[in-house]
């Protein structure tokens, strides 16, 4: 019988991570449509296949291992959609864990809205007593509206819901240019949005992003900061909008001096500056430097 929703999980050298992810799912309930899971494995050793394996012997839904062996955020998406069976693909990362209601709510927006694509919350988490616990923990946290419905913008594609017909049809439809650097979620959802497509947001659909020590630090979440920077000049370099890129690399400028001064000038008096004001000075040198080559580079060949 074919699924009426397909769970999609990439996995990329964390079989402990997507084993958690996996049951998460598993516990969801409160609805009628038939479920599967497809747990794609982009470590060229296939780390994940006997964790996955283990976990499919005995489940109340189907779960489809799949093995993309060459490295990509974008490649092990597009490798996950070319085995999901369903009309509805729900995107959820390996490190992510499902709230209770999490589908339920993704599916009831949908259904209510007649949304293309449906995002939901993401909450971060470290162990506790980590450096600079908090301005990390919001680094990776996402917040949307307080109520549920259409929204006139996008999100991440962790914890998201597409309907494949119309805007989400066409394979591949994640760029594999984007396989180190990511983003690929946020060129195919601006277009998608350009064209038409009906985005909302489930307010109840929770996730919790563990982030592992490797990702705790500073400095991986100012190059990211960097990274979420370029998304808007990149965008709107993607659409050729060239007033728009104009706009954002004023913006950038602006803001990487006021908080950069703001940062240097604590650190001369031997204030202690709060990351936040050093983030928002790099998320503006993000939208000023926002050049191809100039990405940081989080996955695929890259994490090797």
């Amino acid at each position: 019988m074919t699924p009426d929703v397909s769970v999609v999980i990439p996995t990329f050298r964390r079989p402990d991570f997507v084993e958690r992810a996996v049951k998460s799912v598993l516990l969801q309930k409160g609805f009628k449509a038939l479920v599967e899971i497809v747990v794609l494995d982009n470590d060229p050793e296939a780390s994940a296949r006997e964790t996955v394996e283990s976990l499919a012997a005995s489940t109340r839904w189907p779960i489809e291992y799949g093995h993309e062996p060459e490295p990509g955020v974008a490649n092990a998406r597009n490798a996950a959609l070319r085995l999901a069976k369903a009309k509805l693909i729900v995107f959820l990362d390996d490190d992510e864990i499902a709230a209770e209601g999490w589908l339920k709510s993704l599916l009831d927006v949908q259904e209510e809205t007649n949304a293309d694509a449906v995002f939901g919350p993401v909450k971060g988490k470290v162990a506790a007593n980590t450096p600079h616990q908090a301005y990390i923990e919001a680094r990776f946290t996402r917040q949307g509206p307080p109520q549920s419905g259409l929204i006139d913008t996008y999100y991440g594609c962790g914890n998201s819901l597409i309907k494949r017909a119309k805007y989400f049809s066409d394979a591949p439809i994640f760029d594999p240019a984007t396989n180190e650097t990511g983003g690929e979620d946020d060129a195919l959802f601006s277009a998608a949005l350009a064209d038409g497509a009906r985005f909302a947001w489930a307010t109840n659909a929770l996730v919790y992003e563990m982030i592992p020590p490797t990702r705790a630090t500073l400095s991986y979440a100012l190059s990211k900061a960097f990274a979420f920077g370029q998304g808007p000049t990149q965008t709107c370099w993607q659409h050729r909008k060239v007033f728009g890129v104009l706009y954002w690399m004023a913006v950038g400028l602006g803001q990487f001096a006021l908080f950069g001064t703001l940062y240097g000038t604590k650190r001369l008096l031997r204030a202690k500056p709060k990351p936040e004001t050093l983030d928002r000075a790099v998320q503006g040198l993000g939208k000023f430097l926002w050049f191809k080559g100039l990405e940081p580079r989080f996955y695929g060949a890259s994490a090797l």
